[in-house]
């Protein structure tokens, strides 16, 4: 069985005292309900270590938002893999749309932070979709798969197994724009048939892929039913404790 995730992606939201009672929060939650997912969140970076002593025993999952391609060395404000391993962090998103878009990252980039971040035992959540031109173009599957090629196709088949990918339509992204669970899992399906053709179709179905566009309290269900759709990596929701547990809910 894949692994069903649901991945609340912070991005640069929350002041230190509203982070710790929101992961106070979470944690109470986790403890107190059945979930029939893996539950982790992508805080800023300043609150990763205050999230590893929080969620001391690992009941949730907890990722930076980026990691560095390089190793060590004079990056100014970068994190290393390295550092991610010394505080137990599970791993990072990588490839995420924000960054490409605003800071330039390419599919070359994220394949150096993904073989970086396996090569440390840290879990990569690779991040890739269309823009909105790109769909109107009709150009989706191709987009998807190049960047799938690019990024991943330098992974052996046991390292491919230990990446989730994050199918993320950029035009669905903050929008209020949601892609209907049928356009959603068709690309889901895509990005398992491209594995698929390069590992075999063994190697494809152990692989988790999250949908990453506007999943909300009232659409989560139907989202996650779709075969090829194994959970969220969930953006403003995930900031609000009601509605994260709703999606998390889910797969109830």
């Amino acid at each position: 069985m894949r692994r069903k995730i649901v991945a609340g992606n912070w991005k640069m939201n929350k002041n230190v005292i509203d982070a710790q009672q929101l992961m106070i929060q979470l944690l109470s939650y986790k403890n107190n309900n059945a979930t029939n997912c893996e539950v982790w969140i992508a805080p800023p970076a300043l609150y990763l270590m205050m999230a590893k002593d929080i969620f001391e025993k690992d009941e949730i999952g907890v990722f930076s938002q980026d990691m560095s391609e390089h190793e060590s060395g004079a990056y100014t404000g970068e994190i290393s893999a390295d550092m991610l391993e010394s505080i137990e962090a599970n791993g990072s998103l990588i490839g995420h749309s924000e960054r490409r878009q605003y800071h330039g990252e390419t599919d070359s980039h994220c394949n150096r932070k993904v073989k970086l971040a396996l090569d440390k035992g840290l879990t990569p959540i690779y991040c890739n979709g269309e823009t909105l031109e790109q769909r109107k173009a009709g150009q989706h599957l191709e987009v998807v798969k190049n960047q799938t090629e690019v990024a991943l196709f330098t992974l052996s088949a046991d390292e491919i197994k230990k990446v989730v990918i994050a199918y993320e339509p950029v035009w669905a992204i903050g929008t209020g724009e949601t892609a209907t669970p049928e356009q959603a899992q068709e690309i889901h399906a895509h990005i398992r048939s491209i594995i698929a053709a390069k590992y075999g179709q063994e190697v494809a179905d152990e692989v988790s892929i999250l949908y990453g566009g506007s999943v909300k309290p009232d659409n989560a269900k139907e989202i996650f039913s779709q075969p090829d759709i194994d959970g969220g990596l969930i953006g403003g929701a995930a900031l609000k404790l009601e509605d994260f547990s709703k999606i998390i809910e889910g797969f109830n």
